[in-house]
């Protein structure tokens, strides 16, 4: 598919893709419980089913596939025995696709965990000797995984009886901790890998930005908040046709993703856990609304007035403005809806450009708005990738997907500031904060292997 981009009209999407993200969600649930590093009040009571991150890109070493990433569990510290960090059992980890853009999911990857702890009674230790290899006996306690692909028309095992790498417990205990990695790696019948396992947490931000967005003058920040700690992952990489609608990448190249918790409550699964596009409850959805966002299923996004006003009329722009003077962009926002709900194309909003929306697939029908992290598979991996993304003239990056080295704050920032309908940067505004404190693998699953050295020893 060609594309036209018009890249001033561009510029700053990512946090429009957030803002507007964040702004519909549901006001009421039985069960909701938000995700995305603890900003929900009830989550913090529930961090095992936290859904803090979810990354979609074409595969750089391999563009005729894509890699999709979802992380659990916000701040793990390396040292935090004598359990460390299971996935949550009797639940199921999800990554969606909706290939067509009506909202509703096409495809699903299901990830569900169980345990196999052997310490019983005689020990409290997780290893009772060097762990070399997954099936090494000196492990104690390990999860193994089944994986299964779900769309309408039934069900498929991918993985039976994989395992899971382990939490990093220190270098006693695991010497090489690649290896472990290496032997996690899986192959998908048909083409493609999965990993499960723990890894570095590759969010890099200042996180003091709920401290009067940065100490109310900018001085608190280029400090990165999650430098240290680790977090449990999923991945999968797989062929383009597996994503697209009708298996046909060249006439159907847009997909949509988002990554949900379902826990079981004694009689079904719920929802407890949705996260699409990044810092979506942070910086959005106020603070009674935070809980039950991620209950949503995104084909009702649209219908949700409340929060849909608070991307019209962006919270955080009102307090760019209030405390640094800078000026916020005239209300209702339609840029941020037409990213947030729609995507991006010239035919459904103000922001004349073709990038990322659904309706750009040929076979496409009726579309319904939702909030969706969109990729457009067809825009090839970038030589020199910017980490600012569409904003730095880099189609490839946020919010065209998400990469691991794509800065989304700086990036959301610039954008709710009014950068997406200026095209001009507003100097200073970051948090410093530019890149992990840990390179990118250049092969799957891409993510850095898990720290063990505690995060106040750093």
């Amino acid at each position: 598919m060609e594309l036209r981009i018009n890249r001033r009209a561009l510029v700053g999407l990512g946090l429009a893709a957030a803002v507007a993200a964040s702004s519909l969600a549901v006001l009421r649930t039985d069960s909701g419980i938000a995700s995305s590093h603890r900003e929900a009040p009830a989550i913090s009571n529930d961090p095992q089913h936290d859904n803090t991150d979810v990354y979609a890109f074409v595969s750089p070493d391999k563009p005729d596939t894509v890699t999709l990433l979802s992380n659990w569990i916000p701040f793990e510290e390396p040292n935090g025995g004598p359990n460390f960090y299971p996935f949550a059992t009797k639940s199921r980890h999800n990554i969606k696709i909706d290939n067509d853009g009506d909202s509703k999911t096409d495809i699903t990857y299901e990830w569900t965990f169980r345990n196999e702890d052997k310490r019983g009674n005689t020990t409290f230790l997780y290893n009772n000797g060097p762990v070399t290899s997954l099936d090494d006996p000196n492990l104690l306690f390990r999860q193994r995984y089944t994986l299964k692909r779900i769309t309408p028309g039934g069900s498929k095992t991918l993985v039976s009886d994989g395992i899971v790498a382990p939490s990093n417990v220190g270098a006693a205990s695991m010497p090489n901790y690649a290896t472990l990695r290496n032997q996690a790696i899986k192959s998908l019948p048909g083409g493609g890998k999965t990993y499960s396992g723990q890894a570095d947490e590759a969010f890099f931000l200042d996180l003091r930005v709920f401290d009067l967005l940065y100490g109310g003058d900018l001085s608190e920040v280029g400090q990165d908040t999650l430098k240290g700690y680790n977090v449990n992952t999923v991945a999968i990489q797989v062929p383009q046709s597996d994503l697209a609608l009708k298996g046909d990448a060249k006439r159907n190249p847009v997909i949509g993703v988002c990554s949900t918790t379902d826990k079981f409550n004694g009689s079904k699964f719920v929802q407890v856990s949705r996260l699409c596009n990044p810092l979506v409850n942070e910086l959005v959805a106020a603070a009674g609304m935070k809980d039950a966002f991620n209950a949503l299923d995104p084909s009702q996004d649209a219908d949700i007035k409340a929060l849909v006003n608070r991307v019209t009329d962006p919270e955080v722009a009102r307090l760019l403005e209030a405390l640094y003077g800078i000026k916020a962009p005239a209300t209702p926002r339609n840029d941020l809806v037409q990213i947030f709900l729609t995507g991006v194309a010239k035919n459904n909003g103000p922001i004349k450009a073709d990038l990322n929306s659904q309706s750009l697939n040929k076979d496409a029908g009726k579309q319904r708005g939702s909030e969706q992290l969109r990729l457009n598979m067809s825009i090839p991996p970038t030589k020199d990738p910017n980490r600012l993304g569409v904003l730095g003239g880099d189609l490839q990056g946020f919010p065209n997907g998400r990469r691991l080295a794509d800065d989304v704050v700086d990036i959301e920032l610039q954008a709710v500031a009014g950068a997406a309908q200026s095209g001009k940067l507003i100097p200073g505004l970051t948090d410093k904060v530019d890149a992990n404190d840990k390179t990118f693998d250049n092969t799957f699953p891409y993510i850095p292997l898990p720290s063990n050295v505690a995060v106040n020893q750093r």
